[in-house]
């Protein structure tokens, strides 16, 4: 069962420039908290969260986080302490920073990948040490804040976008085909979602027992374009992660 739960985050948009008026759907102090999965098992938790901004080597960038949690019966198998933090431009045109504390089954990591764009290059160390340097391009997105990306652009049916995403050890193009609008019920209430589904490569970096695995994201169809649900088959079953609630910013209506 060796399933990369950050794996439902590979989407997002290449970004070009937005309007003076223009502002993203989200803000500091939004959180989404799901329900995980597998089959009809649940076996934990994670949560997305929009953070308040923080520096980078002096600029101040937006900050995302994940944190993904097993439960008790999951922890007995394959236990999953993850967090992950993105650091994005404050144009949202690039990452500067990506954070990984992983713990999932025997695996336990402490990522640090810093994008370096004078060289275009991405620098990756593990527990303080320095492991691998690739070229990036001076467009390049950490895989958590392309979760965020996409969201910042009107989703329609038939859209396909690309983007160069980097996790400081690949760095490849993901191509995301957008199906038709339906109407889904989770937790958090009822929604009209159109369904996102990314053309991943190489995917056993991330499904390590199923190399064809399937990807599947609802996001719904108003403004904020919120992911309500992901969806992954892998040779061990079927994982689905479902919005159960929704913390708004103080400042939101």
């Amino acid at each position: 069962m060796k399933f990369r739960f950050a794996c439902f985050l590979f989407l997002g948009p290449y970004c070009v420039g937005f309007g003076e008026e223009w502002s993203p759907p989200f803000v500091p102090g939004e959180r989404l908290h799901y329900k995980i999965k597998w089959g009809l098992i649940p076996v934990g938790r994670a949560t997305l969260e929009v953070a308040p901004s923080e520096e980078v080597n002096g600029t101040l960038c937006h900050k995302f986080v994940l944190s993904v949690r097993t439960n008790e019966f999951a922890d007995a198998f394959y236990k999953v302490r993850t967090r992950a933090e993105s650091y994005l431009a404050p144009d949202f045109r690039r990452s500067l920073l990506y954070r990984k504390k992983q713990q999932e089954g025997k695996t336990e990591r402490d990522v640090v990948v810093r994008f370096d764009y004078d060289r275009n290059l991405a620098f990756y160390s593990n527990y303080g040490k320095l492991e691998r340097e690739i070229p990036i391009r001076p467009v390049s997105f950490d895989p958590l804040s392309i979760a965020y990306l996409f969201r910042l652009r009107e989703i329609k049916t038939g859209v396909k976008r690309s983007f160069p995403t980097c996790d400081g050890r690949v760095l490849q193009n993901v191509v995301v085909a957008v199906q038709e609008k339906e109407k889904l019920r989770v937790a958090a209430g009822k929604f009209e979602v159109f369904e996102a589904t990314p053309a991943l490569k190489n995917l056993r970096g991330v499904f390590k027992k199923s190399p064809r695995g399937v990807l599947r994201i609802w996001y719904s169809a108003d403004a904020r374009r919120i992911p309500v649900k992901m969806a992954s088959k892998v040779a061990v079953g079927s994982f689905t992660a479902r919005l159960e609630t929704i913390e708004k910013a103080k400042s939101e209506p």
